[in-house]
């Protein structure tokens, strides 16, 4: 956590059954999960300030044929989340990726086609539904638009023109440096709200945990893959709304919202980043979570301050299960908002 007034502030705690495996350290890599959308959505404002692209192009000009209604869904629709599309991970042919048992290479296309043989959930543009689908759609046009790959575009636009170190889009299960290790219990020590086709995870076991850190996060694509650390991630919101990786004109797109419904705060999802106000302050960010991984990012305004708080395990916030962990959780977000902005902890986040 960095409050913008000197030397960040970097704090890790793990459990000493874990410390066999590797010893915790605040520059450890981990996966982003849908922080990774962030990125995406800045790697399309880039082609829209350029004019190889414009918010209001439709998704079929790009992916012909590849979109049922490809004509009525825009860019716009796909990045704030407004298309109505089904998520593909909701889709049962994802599971055995999701849970490590099957390290199948899925492209952009592939991940699509999943997402768009369900139906859709409503009209383009008629209400606001998150959706993974939306994102791989994005990966498949930056492909088609850039003819450069996910992993290219993402370090020659993002991490080198930042000097970045830990920051990359990986091609399968590897880690360039030293990681988190990520956890979720076994089967027979799953809580009970988990179904049970979700419940058997791949990795070594001990301690009633699986480490599910050698799960490969390329299903997750456009919308999941990132991995990066916190350092890393403080110096690209840095960046980001210190207007250095984009005009003026397209970081206002970026932060021009839609309402997300049912949840406190009056969050609003813009493009790739969503804001929440609490009473320590408004802040500008996004959460993700894959197996063993839960964190939240977020910054101020202006990207002077930050905060990254990361969770070494994840299937707990999926099905409302454990919640003394959510309520912790919750609670520690909460306080590193606030340490950001200098205020004092608040009991009520919202």
């Amino acid at each position: 956590m960095d409050d913008g007034h000197g030397r960040p502030v970097e704090i890790t705690e793990q459990a000493d059954w874990t410390k066999r495996d590797h010893r915790l350290d605040a520059d450890d890599e981990f996966r982003m999960g849908s922080n990774t959308k962030t990125v995406m959505a800045t790697l399309v404002l880039q082609l829209v300030a350029a004019h190889k692209l414009a918010l209001t192009d439709p998704v079929e000009k790009w992916l012909p044929g590849k979109v049922p209604d490809g004509n009525a869904i825009t860019l716009r629709m796909l990045l704030n989340h407004t298309s109505g599309l089904f998520d593909y991970t909701n889709d049962p042919a994802m599971l055995p990726s999701i849970l490590g048992k099957d390290p199948h290479p899925w492209t952009s296309e592939e991940l699509l086609a999943i997402g768009v043989a369900n139906p859709p959930l409503f009209p383009p543009g008629a209400k606001w539904s998150y959706s993974n689908t939306n994102y791989v759609a994005i990966g498949a046009l930056l492909e088609r638009v850039t003819g450069k790959s996910l992993v290219d575009l993402v370090r020659d636009r993002i991490v080198r023109p930042l000097g970045l170190r830990n920051t990359y889009l990986p091609d399968d299960s590897r880690w360039f440096g030293p990681h988190v290790r990520g956890y979720e219990p076994d089967a027979a020590h799953m809580p009970p709200e988990v179904p049970e086709e979700v419940r058997d995870l791949a990795g070594p076991e001990h301690d009633g945990h699986v480490d599910v850190s050698g799960i490969s996060p390329r299903w997750g694509g456009a919308a999941g893959a990132i991995v990066s650390n916190a350092e890393d991630w403080s110096r690209f919101y840095e960046a980001l709304l210190g207007g250095k990786l984009l005009p003026a004109a397209q970081l206002a797109q970026m932060r021009d919202t839609v309402p997300v419904p049912g949840q406190p705060g009056n969050p609003g999802y813009g493009l790739g980043i969503d804001t929440r106000t609490t009473s320590c302050g408004t802040f500008w960010g996004h959460d993700g979570g894959l197996p063993g991984y839960l964190s939240t990012n977020f910054t101020d305004s202006a990207g002077h301050r930050t905060g990254s708080v990361l969770m070494s395990t994840e299937l707990f916030s999926e099905f409302d299960a454990e919640p003394t962990l959510a309520a912790a959780s919750k609670t520690l977000v909460n306080a590193a908002v606030c340490a950001m902005f200098d205020k004092p902890v608040s009991a009520n986040p919202s």
